[in-house]
């Protein structure tokens, strides 16, 4: 039997998705209350280490496999990059708050009050959880064995 308990896994499988919402509620409104792109990332990448610890590394291997897992740490390190270039070429009023004042128009402490920063927010979500998932993923492939077979 791979993984923990019944007990474990069942309530494992309860609260994944309780963690990963509020995740992306910590990225998603990061620029209103504490928390942002570095904190909701970590959020992400611990729902995927629970799952881990509760089921074993190959579930966790066939839910986000180590390429796609690559390819999102890639993804979220171009997005901030683009935004930060872009914001470099438009200068101040793509920088600043484009969303807010062209295209959403609200009021001040919404969602969409902040420009371009709930976007950067994403991307470093996006590069935390991948790259904290990552670093888990490899170290637990070179874990020790411990269960006392010899290898011949």
């Amino acid at each position: 039997m791979k993984g923990m308990t019944i007990i474990v896994k069942t309530i494992s499988s309860w609260v994944k998705v309780l963690i990963f919402l509020f995740g992306i509620y910590i990225i998603l409104f990061g620029h209103l209350t504490p928390g942002g792109g570095f904190a909701g990332g970590v959020i992400l990448a611990s729902c995927y280490v629970l799952l881990m610890l509760a089921f074993g590394r190959e579930y966790v291997e066939k839910n986000l496999p180590l390429p796609v897992a690559s390819k999102l740490d890639c993804l979220g390190a171009f997005l901030f990059a683009l935004i930060a270039v872009l914001g470099l070429v438009f200068g101040g009023t793509f920088f600043l708050n484009f969303l807010y004042q062209k295209y959403l128009p609200g009021e001040a402490l919404e969602l969409v009050s902040a420009g371009t920063i709930p976007l950067s927010n994403i991307a470093i979500g996006l590069k935390v959880g991948a790259s904290l998932f990552l670093v888990i993923l490899v170290l637990s492939m070179f874990r020790p064995d411990m269960s006392g077979k010899k290898e011949e």
